[in-house]
């Protein structure tokens, strides 16, 4: 029996996506070959890239307004480098709202001057920072638009005149905002799209070229653009997984219909975490992530019996991050709300049993 699958990531991916996978890896249409040994240059694989950078166009409504999509490797990690070396010339402001945003600032201070416009470090992390200012003089404001740890995520996207930058590694694809008030988007596929091992970078192309410094091939983004993301060998199999996942997002309805699902989902676990005498949430209610929901037990004296139900309920992958302790379900958006539903069930059983 398959477990309910809450982990954080690599997380839940579409039963219909990992099946095709799979039959891929075995032989893709009927080529006599394996998906993850093909070439990369083969007509095969080229479909396959082409489609899943259309795709992430599509989805996003960026088609055909300045936007080019990259299928990249290393991670949000290596994009806390890489895209201060390509847009950061003098300054940058970067809103500081979890263990990301920190490592962010920590690799953009290699390349210029860092003003971090506000931080909610003051309370772990558990809120979204609200009021700052953001100097126009700024060569990009970056922000990070769900919390994965602790479980907040911004709302409201801020209005600003100079370039925005943002890490959504683990919201993106799950609900619908302006994207093109955005000039670069990076995300870790792990989360709502696709196996490790790749990174979706979305970027306007209009903003490169700026920076008075030479940037090596491999982390120049204009480079990755005139290559169709095969500048290097690319992660095959990771991005032909986050192609069908794409599909299967356009097939259920799009981002629209993922986020009205979504917003099911986050309301009945959170309406269990504050109706329930034994929870109580870690992030501040404004800011509650859709993706990422951190709760602790008022009482640790029930946690033994609490992961031993959820345990016997095949719940997986619920224990919160050691910054923050308790539990953490991630609901992406291939998990199914009756999985959620089993989670709440064992909520409200602990309940009625202590």
């Amino acid at each position: 029996m398959k477990k309910h699958n809450f982990s954080a990531g690599p997380s839940i991916l579409p039963d219909e996506a990992i099946r095709i996978a799979s039959e891929a890896v075995k032989e893709l249409n009927n080529s006599g070959l394996s998906l993850i040994e093909i070439s990369h240059r083969s007509k095969d694989f080229i479909e396959i890239m082409t489609k899943a950078r259309s795709l992430a166009l599509e989805l996003l409504n960026l088609e055909n307004k300045g936007y080019k999509a990259l299928f990249l490797q290393g991670g949000a990690s290596l994009q806390f480098l890489m895209a201060a070396y390509n847009l950061l010339d003098q300054k940058a402001g970067y809103l500081n709202t979890g263990s990301w945003s920190t490592k962010a600032i920590k690799e953009a201070k290699l390349f210029g001057e860092v003003i971090e416009l506000a931080s909610s470090k003051d309370r772990n992390f558990n809120y979204i920072p609200k009021d700052y200012i953001i100097d126009p003089n700024l060569n990009y404001l970056h922000i990070t638009t769900n919390n994965t740890i602790f479980g907040t995520q911004i709302k409201s996207i801020p209005e600003s005149n100079v370039p925005l930058v943002a890490d959504m590694s683990s919201d993106i694809f799950s609900r619908n905002i302006d994207f093109s008030k955005f000039s670069l988007i990076y995300a870790g596929a792990q989360k709502n799209m696709g196996p490790a091992g790749t990174t979706l970078v979305i970027i306007k192309e209009d903003i490169l070229g700026k920076v008075n410094r030479n940037i090596p091939s491999m982390l120049d983004y204009r480079i990755h653009i005139e290559k169709d993301s095969m500048f290097n060998t690319p992660p095959v199999f990771a991005v032909y997984t986050s192609m069908l996942t794409l599909e299967w997002i356009k097939k259920n309805g799009g981002i629209n219909s993922i986020e009205a699902n979504n917003n099911k989902k986050a309301h009945l676990i959170y309406n269990e975490i504050d109706s329930n005498n034994l929870f109580q949430g870690f992030a501040a209610v404004e800011d509650r992530s859709l993706m990422n929901v951190t709760f602790n037990l008022k009482d640790d004296a029930h946690k033994e019996i609490f992961d031993k139900m959820c345990k016997d309920a095949d719940i997986s992958g619920v224990n919160g991050h050691r910054s923050v302790g308790g539990y953490r379900a991630s609901i992406y958006n291939a998990l199914d709300i009756s999985s959620v539903k089993i989670l709440v069930d064992v909520m409200k059983e602990l309940k009625n049993k202590v």
